[in-house]
C-alpha cells in the first residue's frame, strides 16, 4: 500500500483496507469473470463480504451495522474493485437504500430492512431513472396516489440494477402536494412480488453478474408504511441517497482503474522486447504514472466527499461527490484504456481480464449521472453560472 493512500487514514481504516483486500484477493478476477460466463451471480463473495460484516459498515449498530459511515463503506468497495472482484450492489442496497432508510425510514421499517441489509440476507433496488426523463429527475412521471389508506404507484423505470436478486425496490416516485398542485419526489419500498410491478431484463452489452432491468408499475397498490420518510422532505431525502450513490460510484471507479492500472504495471515490468522491460520506455510509463496520479486525487475527492458526508454537511458533501464521481469516472476511464494498449494485443484476450473492463469502465462516466450534468452542476453551484436550461 502506497504511503499517500495510508497517510490520511486512522489506523482503523488502513486495517479495513488490508482486511478486505486479502478477501478481495481469494476470489479475484477469475472468479468475477467465471461468475459472468455461467450467469450466475457473486453470492460467494456477497455472503463471506457481509459475514465480516463489510456490507453494513455504514449502517447504525442498534441495526446489526458497523456503526461507520461512507468513508468506511467506500473502502470497501475500492478494495474489492481493485482485486478486480467489485460488488455493483453495495452502491445500490447499503449505499442508498440502506442510508435513506437509516436516515428517513420508520423505525419499523428500520426494523424491518437494516438489519438484512447489513448482513447480507436481504437486498435492496433502486428505482429513478425513467426512458424519458434521462438525468432530469424533474420530469419523472411515476406518481403515486392516495388511495384511502394505501398508496397507488404508476409508471416505469429504466436501467434498474439487480432487481432480480432484490427483495424489493425503493422507487422514486412524485405525489401531488395538496397546497400547491405541484408534484414533488417521495420515496415507496415496493416488494419485488408485489402486484402490478412487472421488470423486463435490458440486453446489454455491458457483461457483468448485476442484470440491468425496465419496471412497469401497473397500479401498484402499497401500504401506507410503504413511504420512506416524511412526504414533505422531498429532495432532502432523494439527495441523502444520491451522495452516497455518487461517493461510492467513484469508489467503483477508483478500484477498477486500479486493478487495470496493477496488471499493466506487473506486465511493463516483465514484458521484454528489446535489451530492458518495456517498462523503462517513457513511451510506456509516462502514462501509467499519469493514470496512478489521477486515480489518487480521484481517492483523495472521494474520502473529502465521504468525510463531509459522515459529518452531516450535505451540501458540501452533493459538491464534493459529484467532482469526486467525475474525477473518479474519468480517471478509471483512462487507466483502463493506457493497461490495455500496455499489454497490446494480450489486452483484448481474456486471459489478462481487461478487454471486458473497457464497456464496464464507461460506467463511471456514464451513471449515475453523466459527466456533463455533473459539469453543468459544477458550473451553476460552484461557480455561479448561469443556467441554459
Amino acid at each position: 500500500m502506497s504511503t499517500a493512500r495510508t497517510a490520511l487514514e486512522t489506523e482503523e481504516h488502513q486495517a479495513l483496507r488490508a482486511a478486505v483486500a486479502a478477501l478481495g484477493k481469494r476470489y479475484g478476477r477469475d472468479y468475477m469473470t467465471t461468475v459472468i460466463r455461467e450467469g450466475r451471480h457473486t453470492d460467494e463473495l456477497w455472503a463471506e463480504a457481509a459475514k465480516l460484516g463489510y456490507l453494513g459498515v455504514n449502517l447504525p449498530e442498534e441495526y446489526g451495522g458497523g456503526g461507520g459511515g461512507m468513508a468506511e463503506l467506500s473502502i470497501v468497495l475500492e478494495e474489492l474493485g481493485a482485486a478486480g472482484s467489485p460488488l455493483l450492489m453495495m452502491i445500490v442496497s447499503p449505499a442508498i437504500c440502506g442510508t435513506v432508510i437509516a436516515r428517513f425510514g420508520t423505525e419499523e421499517q428500520k426494523r424491518t430492512w437494516l438489519p438484512g441489509l447489513a448482513d447480507g440476507s436481504l437486498t435492496m433496488a433502486f428505482g429513478i431513472t425513467e426512458p424519458d426523463a434521462g438525468s432530469n429527475s424533474h420530469r419523472i412521471t411515476t406518481t403515486a396516489r392516495r388511495d384511502g389508506d394505501d398508496w397507488v404507484l404508476t409508471g416505469r423505470k429504466v436501467f434498474v440494477s439487480g432487481v432480480d436478486i432484490a427483495d424489493a425496490t425503493l422507487i422514486v416516485g412524485r405525489t401531488e402536494d395538496a397546497r400547491s398542485g405541484k408534484l414533488k419526489p417521495c420515496l415507496f419500498i415496493v416488494p419485488r412480488e408485489a402486484p402490478g410491478f412487472g421488470r423486463n431484463q435490458i440486453d446489454m452489452e455491458l457483461h457483468a453478474p448485476e442484470k440491468q432491468f425496465e419496471l412497469v408499475l401497473d397500479d401498484v397498490r402499497l401500504p401506507a408504511d410503504a413511504l420512506v420518510g416524511d412526504e414533505d422532505a422531498g429532495l432532502l431525502q432523494l439527495f441523502a441517497g444520491l451522495n452516497p450513490e455518487r461517493i461510492m460510484t467513484a469508489a467503483f471507479g477508483i478500484g477498477m482503474g486500479r486493478f487495470a492500472l496493477g496488471r499493466a504495471v506487473e506486465y511493463a515490468r516483465t514484458r521484454q522486447v528489446w535489451k530492458d522491460p518495456i517498462g523503462a520506455h517513457q513511451a510506456i510509463a509516462h502514462p501509467l504514472a499519469t493514470a496512478h496520479i489521477d486515480l489518487e486525487l480521484s481517492r483523495l475527492m472521494m474520502q473529502k466527499a465521504a468525510r463531509l458526508y459522515d459529518e452531516g454537511d450535505d451540501i458540501g458533501a452533493g459538491e464534493a461527490a459529484n467532482m469526486a464521481k467525475y474525477a473518479a469516472g474519468e480517471a478509471c476511464v483512462k487507466a483502463v484504456d493506457q493497461a490495455v494498449h500496455t499489454l497490446g494485443g494480450n489486452g483484448l484476450t481474456r486471459e489478462y481480464g481487461l478487454a471486458s473492463l473497457i464497456t464496464a469502465s464507461r460506467v463511471a462516466r456514464i451513471a449515475p449521472v453523466s459527466r456533463e450534468m455533473i459539469l453543468n452542476y459544477v458550473s451553476h453551484q460552484s461557480l455561479g453560472l448561469p443556467k441554459s436550461y
